[in-house]
């Protein structure tokens, strides 16, 4: 089976449901202590000064609605992850276009790693917020030092196939131990000269489209070499590179 790991976005939809955040409802429940410890600290800081956690989240006073939604976290409405995220990466998968059964598999094979909440399904019911990977919350500290720990065993108890589409903020938050059967796609996109070259728009539209193409597959993807395959159909060009006990699948686009 596949595990798809996805950052999450810096914007987020408000739901509009009569649902409220359940902690014992979301993916991986032995993560439960330190999500209240998270959501604990962001009340503190978000009912704190102003300024201070205007610095601390990245904000400016145009944004003080996202400290006000901080603030009501635990009676806020809350929908599944894929309707609160929101962005290019997101957009990409183009989750309105997909069916019932494909919907399913999504729900079933791919995890955001959350700031607040540690890793979720993107169908966990949770809430809009405002909180970066690298922020650090009153009590609480760094958010690495919070999550990397639990996080890295939950991927350390898969034997499933994990496919780390994360960010560099977000896979600090959880390693993926060496053992593991996982591989991190590098997406570049091709240059008018020169070699090819991270481009953030591209990296996180292309991203999409290959989680898209994942769960478009009537067959599991559970190795390398069957992902490349599915890539390669996309238009991409491909490499696989095997370092120090990780697998890395190069993904070379054009612009679109």
């Amino acid at each position: 089976m596949t595990m798809i790991v996805l950052p999450p976005s810096e914007g987020k939809a408000t739901a509009s449901s009569r649902n409220t955040l359940k902690l014992k409802t979301l993916s991986f429940p032995e993560l439960t202590p330190q999500r209240e410890q998270a959501l604990a600290g962001l009340s503190t800081l978000s009912n704190g000064s102003l300024a201070r956690a205007r610095a601390a989240l990245g904000l400016t006073k145009n944004q003080d609605f996202e400290i006000s939604r901080n603030q009501e976290l635990l009676n806020a409405p809350a929908a599944p992850a894929w309707q609160v995220y929101t962005g290019v990466l997101y957009e990409a998968i183009g989750i309105g276009g997909l069916s019932a059964r494909v919907m399913s598999k999504l729900c079933d094979s791919t995890y955001v790693m959350s700031a607040l909440f540690g890793l979720i399904s993107i169908g966990d019911k949770i809430p809009a917020y405002r909180l970066s990977g690298d922020c650090t919350l009153p009590k609480v500290g760094t958010l690495t030092k919070l999550w990397s720990p639990v996080v890295s065993s939950v991927f350390g108890n898969t034997d499933k196939f994990i496919i780390d589409l994360r960010s560099g903020t977000y896979v600090s938050l959880g390693q993926i131990p060496l053992a593991a059967n996982s591989v991190t796609p590098r997406i570049l996109q091709k240059m008018p000269s020169g070699p090819p070259k991270v481009i953030t728009h591209h990296n996180k539209a292309t991203k999409g489209r290959i989680v898209r193409a994942i769960v478009q597959q009537t067959k599991s993807i559970e190795d390398v070499e069957s992902l490349a395959e599915v890539v390669s159909a996309l238009g991409a060009d491909v490499e696989v590179q095997h370092t120090k006990g990780r697998s890395v699948l190069n993904v070379v686009v054009a612009a679109f």
